[in-house]
């Protein structure tokens, strides 16, 4: 399998396994797609880790095999290939990427379909596509300029630059920079931390920031209310709101 998918303590993590570049050709694709669905589904699995690897997270799409298809072929094939990453962005659960070496095209743009990305120090990222006469095609121009805004996002679209992590960290592209041996394992921390949370509020909280961010501010202030308003009737809040008057804040347990 090109990619999969382990659980543990809660955690799962979503594996790229295509030597030697993880390149994500259309079978690398599908699978990244049904795996994300059954993190979704997974009770066991509270929180997701997306990782390619000590070497490389994605070096971007299969030229070669891109490169045999016309304009009718993309045609179709393209929204199955935005609806890949779709489903990564759209994991109701904390969600972080463990990004070693490249992430480039594809690569970048699984990045950030993540919630919170963790870099090596050796690290470089970037959307490349405009060097091949193309432009990203999964979701880049939409999520990397909410990410780091339109113009860092435009400058990295229209001169398809390698960003190294430092910048990376400094234009928002990345969350944590850390040397490569560590990445996994920070990772892993950040996402085993949250798999011991209450779900439906971290469900909540991701969906009213995602929502929120594609619509206005009145809209998005309502999607806020009805999760908090709905969130009274869970076990989660009672637990949480009686672990805080009998013992005192952040000692509550979700599970």
């Amino acid at each position: 399998m090109t990619v999969t998918l382990e659980a543990s303590d809660g955690v799962g993590t979503i594996r790229l396994d295509r030597p030697p570049m993880n390149a994500l050709d259309v079978a690398t694709q599908d699978r990244l797609r049904e795996l994300a669905e059954e993190a979704t589904r997974r009770d066991d699995v509270r929180a997701v880790v997306l990782y390619g690897g000590e070497k490389v997270f994605a070096a971007g799409a299969d030229i070669k095999e891109m490169q045999a298809m016309d304009h009718t072929a993309m045609v179709v094939r393209s929204k199955a290939l935005q609806d890949s990453f779709t489903a990564v962005a759209r994991i109701p659960k904390p969600v972080v990427a463990a990004v070693t070496g490249y992430a480039l095209g594809g690569g970048c743009e699984l990045a950030i379909c993540a919630d919170f990305r963790i870099a090596a120090d050796n690290a470089k990222l970037g959307q490349p596509e405009i060097l091949l006469g193309l432009i990203p095609g999964a979701g880049g121009t939409q999520r990397l300029a909410r990410l780091v805004g339109p113009s860092k996002a435009k400058d990295l679209i229209f001169t398809g630059r390698h960003v190294k992590a430092e910048e990376a960290l400094a234009i928002g592209l990345v969350d944590r920079v850390v040397p490569a041996a560590e990445v996994y394992e920070q990772a892993y921390a950040w996402a085993a931390r949250l798999a011991k949370g209450p779900a439906l509020a971290l469900r909540a909280a991701k969906e009213s920031v995602d929502a929120g961010l594609e619509t206005d501010i009145d809209t998005g202030l309502t999607i806020e209310r009805n999760w908090f308003a709905g969130l009274f009737a869970t076990e989660d809040r009672e637990r949480g709101m009686r672990s805080f008057v009998e013992e005192g804040p952040g000692k509550a347990k979700f599970l």
